[in-house]
Formats: C-alpha cells, structure tokens, sequence
C-alpha cells in the first residue's frame, strides 16, 4: 500500500458523482421510550436517497425520502396510529424528506447537516456522521458505507399526541433517536 492510499482512511475516498442509496442494504430506523420505562423500536421499509460527491468531499450533497405509510414497528395497530392524523398524517403528508445543507469534520467523524421536512414542516437537524469506508462488490461496482444518528424533539415536526401517565411522565417520549445505516452504490 503506498502511502497516498495509507492516508485516505476518511471521506476523501470517495470518487466524486452521483451514489444511489441501496434500500436493500441500508435501514432507516427510530426509537422511542414507551411508559418512560422502555424502549420501541421502528423502521421505514420503502425509502430512496441520492448522494452528489463532490470534488471536495466536504462540499458533497444528499437527498433521501422516506414513505411515512411503511412504517413497521412489529405491531400492526401501533402502526396504524402511527400512520393516522395523531401522528404522521400519511393521507396528507406520505412523505418525509432529507436535505442536506453541509457536512464537517468532527473528530473522527463528521456531522452531517439537514433539512427534515415531516407533516409539511422543515426543521434543521444535525446528524453525528460515521464514514465506514468505500468496497469494491463482486458484480465491478463500488459501495460506500455511512452510519448517521441523531436525536430530535417530534413534537418540532407536529407530532405532538401523547398521554400522560398518572405517576407523571408520558405515555410516549418526546425525543426520538433516529439511526440511518447506509450503503451507497457509485452511479
């Protein structure tokens, strides 16, 4: 390995142009705490992103959506709420969306900068970046992985429906940590 290949361990390996967001290999995931005494888990099963390398890598670009409707939280009527007006609202609002807005070395890592649009409503988010690296696939093409968390207030974005519980606290945790595993496959 020379040198100049020894030094590219962070996003500067990446070869500028438009990367696709596998589906198949990446998730979009959420947790929220239930009684304030446990943890749900969620997922979205139908999502699509773009990623625009830049020369500099720092100056790159991503636009994701997201298809509020495929929820899945391994209870079909926590679903169905989580569908209706009480929350999502997909009849009016089917989509969620991310754009980014810049991205910084941090560390390590980076932070990835965004705009999240949820019930017609866009707010800035910072997401803690994790790159893990660019592979070659069997089939001649080349993959990128990142990792991407953060955690939000939902009720920024209109989800506000709640309970709250007779010994104090709510039925459902305002914040939400939202975890991206992502596999990007080079146009």
């Amino acid at each position: 390995m020379s040198n100049a290949q020894a030094v590219r361990t962070g996003i500067e390996q990446l070869e500028p142009g438009t990367w696709q967001v596998d589906a198949s290999h990446s998730s979009v995931e959420f947790t929220a705490r239930h009684l304030m005494v446990s943890k749900v888990r969620g997922r979205f099963t139908s999502f699509s992103g773009t990623i625009e390398v830049a020369e500099d890598p720092l100056r790159s670009s991503l636009q994701a959506s997201v298809d509020l409707a495929s929820v899945e939280t391994h209870d079909e009527k926590r679903d169905e709420h989580l569908r209706s007006a009480d929350f999502f609202d997909v009849e009016n609002h089917p989509q969620m969306t991310l754009v980014s807005t810049g991205i910084r070395p941090e560390g390590d890592d980076y932070v990835l900068l965004a705009e999240v649009t949820v019930r017609g409503i866009t707010r800035p988010a910072e997401f803690h970046l994790e790159f893990n690296g660019v592979s070659r696939d069997p089939w001649g093409g080349t993959r990128a992985g990142f990792t991407a968390t953060t955690e939000v207030n939902r009720k920024d974005w209109g989800l506000e429906w709640n309970v709250p519980l007779d010994g104090g606290g709510l039925l459902v945790s305002e914040r939400v940590k939202i975890t991206l595993e992502v596999e990007a496959v080079k146009a």
